[in-house]
């Protein structure tokens, strides 16, 4: 999120004929207020300023409803017993599982 250092207000006329300028400030973070006539019209900032975050993908997964937030914090293993297989074990249980020995 882009933080403004401050913002300054200014009308079209004087934002035309000091448009170098201005643009001087907003590359340094500052927000320009653009008004007409006393009322707002545009607001000019950095760029990039206001945009929203990219999510990712689990968090666009949850926003989606595809899977769900847990509902409690650590981790979901723990007192779980620990289970030690001798090296190539597994892949023996799998390919036996598979009718590939």
């Amino acid at each position: 999120m882009w933080l403004y250092t401050e913002s300054m207000e200014t009308g079209i006329r004087e934002l035309r004929d000091n448009l170098s300028k201005y643009i001087r400030r907003i590359e340094a973070g500052e927000r320009i207020v653009v008004t007409a006539h006393g009322r707002v019209v545009a607001e000019l900032v950095p760029p990039g300023a206001g945009l929203p975050r990219r999510m990712s993908k689990f968090e666009l997964m949850m926003s989606s409803g595809v899977v769900t937030p847990p509902v409690e914090d650590g981790d979901p293993l723990e007192g779980c017993a620990e289970i030690r297989l001798p090296p190539g074990t597994a892949t023996a249980l799998i390919d036996a599982d598979r009718d590939e020995t």
